[in-house]
């Protein structure tokens, strides 16, 4: 790439396809993690302009590029990039919706039906070699006759409401305000949301706003036979109050494709067998990990070449 390129850092990794198409645009750099005031001289700071990432970024960060314009971060959720400093410099973040919002909601049923039906539980009994000598119990949920609250009706809350129609559920939910458009049930707190299902699916972004809004009172309202499912943010819930719910009964079942620390899962956690844990896996499949990045990479492009982002966060 020639000199008069701009120049995009890449701090930590970054997807093959995204620096490939990067690469014939733009001259790279790239550092092993966002410690740019120890890895790059000042003069090669200043001559960045934008940035590509799936790491966090603080106002340090920012602070540490005097010619930053950009931030393209890689994934639907942007709480790991001080959006709002970076407005308040007139730096513009991005990030990749839409391309995974199909993707998430096909792994959020399928989570759903996977603790209701037990299909872990149920896989390991026959690769133990137990069906040889008994037949599986019977299991003591299921999905007929509930009514399903989803804790967020944005792009993707809208994508899972339409699965749940196909099993012919009722659905009702809860966000900051109702949504244009959707015929569902809107309750205007999250706890007379709980109240009224027996199935809370939360995909909600992670802030100060929504953090452990999933406390003990809207899981002991959820019921004894109530199902959590967060396909959303870990920080979302309580998991301290999650945890004794589970194991008190004062809900039936879990499952999570997301915790507040991960990839480390609380020991408490691992040892509930009314929990399914899955390891963030809401969007990993190749095709549209890979739109991910081929969206990253546009929205730098875009940005250079007209001075207009593609997907702008709000």
């Amino acid at each position: 790439m020639s000199n008069s390129a701009p120049t995009v850092l890449i701090p930590g990794w970054m997807h093959d396809h995204a620096r490939c198409l990067l690469g014939t645009h733009f001259n790279l750099v790239e550092t092993p993690d966002c410690d740019v005031h120890a890895r790059l001289p000042q003069e090669i700071r200043a001559s960045i302009r934008g940035v590509a990432c799936r790491t966090r970024i603080d106002r340090q960060f920012i602070d540490a590029l005097p010619n930053l314009e950009i931030i393209a971060s890689y994934g639907v959720g942007y709480d790991a990039v001080d959006a709002a400093y970076a407005r308040s410099k007139n730096i513009v973040v991005t990030n990749t919706p839409d391309v995974l919002n199909e993707e998430v909601a096909d792994l959020t049923l399928g989570l759903l039906i996977s603790v209701v039906r037990e299909i872990p539980k149920a896989h390991a009994f026959v690769r133990e070699g137990r069906w040889k000598t008994s037949e599986y119990p019977l299991s003591r949920l299921t999905l007929r006759n509930r009514k399903v609250g989803i804790y967020g009706m944005g792009r993707i809350g809208r994508c899972i409401a339409r699965r749940i129609e196909a099993c012919g559920l009722p659905i009702a939910y809860y966000s900051r305000r109702p949504v244009t458009g959707v015929v569902y049930d809107y309750f205007p707190s999250l706890l007379e949301l709980a109240h009224a299902v027996d199935v809370l699916i939360a995909i909600v972004p992670g802030n100060p706003s929504t953090a452990k809004t999933v406390n003990a009172d809207v899981l002991s309202a959820l019921g004894p036979e109530g199902v959590f499912i967060n396909v959303g943010r870990g920080t979302v819930v309580d998991e301290g109050a999650l945890i004794e719910a589970l194991r008190t009964g004062t809900i039936a079942a879990a499952g999570l494709d997301v915790i507040a620390d991960e990839p480390n899962v609380p020991n408490d956690m691992l040892a509930l067998d009314n929990l399914t844990i899955l390891p963030h896996i809401g969007s990993a499949s190749v095709a549209i990990r890979t739109a991910m990045a081929d969206l990253l990479a546009r929205n730098l492009i875009a940005w250079f070449q007209s001075g207009t982002a593609i997907t702008p966060v709000p």
